[in-house]
């Protein structure tokens, strides 16, 4: 046990994080979000949110949220957002909720 090393935290987090502004939706064309499934080295498979323009802040406040509910990682790169698993089906419900227009594209 020389070698082990234990973290822990006192502070209380609060689990529910929201974004800072609300979803901008053009009023001629809503823009449609979609969930591809993609298979990254080694065989796993990882959600990819793509087609989201709300912002760097945003899309890391979302990405943390999506995270969190799905209870899995995942990453934001190239302004998609990475989530570990084949989670499309949890991330349409959340994201219809929060207003945005969900096609799953892709596996």
């Amino acid at each position: 046990m020389k070698n082990s090393k234990l973290v822990y935290s006192t502070e209380k987090v609060d689990k529910k994080i929201t974004l800072k502004t609300e979803v901008q939706m053009g009023s001629a064309s809503p823009k449609h979000i979609f969930l591809h499934l993609d298979r990254k080295g080694g065989g796993k498979v990882v959600t990819v949110i793509k087609g989201l323009s709300i912002g760097n802040d945003n899309m890391i406040a979302l990405s943390k949220e999506l995270k969190i509910r799905c209870g899995t990682g995942g990453s934001v790169k190239k302004n998609n957002i990475l989530i570990q698993g084949n989670k499309r089906e949890e991330i349409k419900k959340i994201l219809l909720k929060k207003g945005f227009f969900v096609k799953l594209s892709g596996g």
